[in-house]
Parts: C-alpha cells; structure tokens; sequence
C-alpha cells in the first residue's frame, strides 16, 4: 500500500539522470548537480558518488528534499563557513517556482538531491558571496532540468458480470478514465481503475460508474499509488 500524505501532488524531475551545470565565479568552479531520489539512502549514495569523482575538490556541499509532504530535509556546508551553502542550496530547491496546469505556480519540489563542487579560484567570496554562489549554481542545474508533477492515484474495483466487463472498459476509457486492469473470477469480472485522489474526482467517478452501469455497479475505493 501507498503511504498516504496531505499532499496528492507534488513536482518531481521528469527522471533519474542527473543533471549538471557550470558557474564560475571570480576563477571559482561551482558544478551543480541534481538528481532524483526515493530516499535519505539513495541522496546520500549519490553524494558519496560525487565526492569520490571530484576528489580533488575544496568542498563538495549538498541538500535533499524527499518526500510527498517534503519531510525530509537535510543539508551540508561541507567544510565552507556554516549557513553559507547548504542551507542556501536547500532554500533553493524549497522556493523552486513551477508553473502548474492551470496557469498558477506551486512550490512543492521534492524527492530530489541537489550537490555543488567547487573548487576554489584563489579569491575569497565572502559569506555572501558564498550564499549567492550556492543558491546561483543550484538554481542554474534547476533551470536545465525537466520537471514534472506527480500525483496520487486513488485505486477504485467495481464488479460487473463477465457478459459487460469489455464494453463496461471501453466506455470508461471512452469517458477519459484510466483502466488499469479486469481480473476475471468464477462469478465476475473485477474492473481496476486509477483516479486522481482528490474528493471531487472520486465523487465523479461514483456518479459516472452508476450511470454507465444504471446503477447496477458501485466502486469501490481501495489504496493509492503514485504517477
């Protein structure tokens, strides 16, 4: 079972390779780097990855955010002045304005790790030359990647004879619904589908499974999944 959160969406990178960009600053190298994950262990597996490529480097500083409900948050300055990277770099993923379907914005960001590298030109920046670096190389990497939202599916089965489960199918697919699968059992067909987890959907969907079977059919809701 799908673990069940407040939020029902929620943006994500559009896939598992990591993405990278250069910022130079005053001869200062800073590689940002994100990539998305599914847990604290994943973002720490690709940190460590990072630091063993770039061995060579001053600092290797990073942030994740994970989590439909974005309750994991940690962040590192990796041996730059306190509060001058990773913090920087974390606000960076949690500010991050996508434009959404309808035309507004959200900041809802998550299960995504994002590490910079530098290595130091010779010329100190300052601590707020720091704090504008970081955020300017995550916020660069940010600006390359694909992003794209993720929803909470609400699972739904609703029993119909053998006789009508393939026309029952076609005209829900037909009324924009998404079938998963028909399991066929001895005295029925068992129809799956996925809706969007949210109150006005699954309200929809009951009116439209009554009337496409005249009432003889119901759903009923079961747990969720992420798409």
């Amino acid at each position: 079972m799908t673990e069940e959160t407040r939020a029902h969406k929620y943006t994500v990178l559009s896939h598992y390779s990591p993405v990278e960009s250069l910022l130079e600053i005053k001869r200062s190298e800073f590689i940002g780097h994100v990539k998305r994950v599914e847990s604290e262990a994943e973002a720490r597996e690709f940190i460590e990855s990072l630091r063993k490529t770039y061995h060579d480097a001053r600092h290797v500083c990073s942030a994740f955010v994970i989590g439909a409900d974005r309750d994991i948050q940690r962040s590192s300055d990796d041996g730059e002045p306190a509060g001058t990277a990773g913090i920087p770099m974390l606000q960076a993923l949690l500010a991050r304005r996508v434009e959404t379907a309808n035309g507004g914005e959200s900041t809802d960001l998550s299960d995504i790790c994002a590490v910079v590298v530098r290595y130091f030109g010779g010329i100190k920046l300052g601590a707020g030359g720091l704090v504008r670096a970081y955020t300017d190389a995550v916020v660069q990497v940010l600006d390359e990647a694909e992003l794209v939202p993720r929803r909470r599916l609400r699972l739904g089965e609703i029993a119909v004879s053998h006789a009508d489960a393939g026309r029952f199918e076609n005209d829900l697919r037909a009324q924009g619904f998404t079938v998963l699968n028909t399991d066929y059992l001895p005295d029925q067909a068992v129809v799956r589908i996925g809706v969007i987890d949210e109150d006005d959907a699954k309200q929809y969907t009951t009116e439209q499974v009554a009337a496409l079977t005249a009432g003889s059919a119901s759903i009923q809701w079961t747990t969720t999944q992420w798409v």
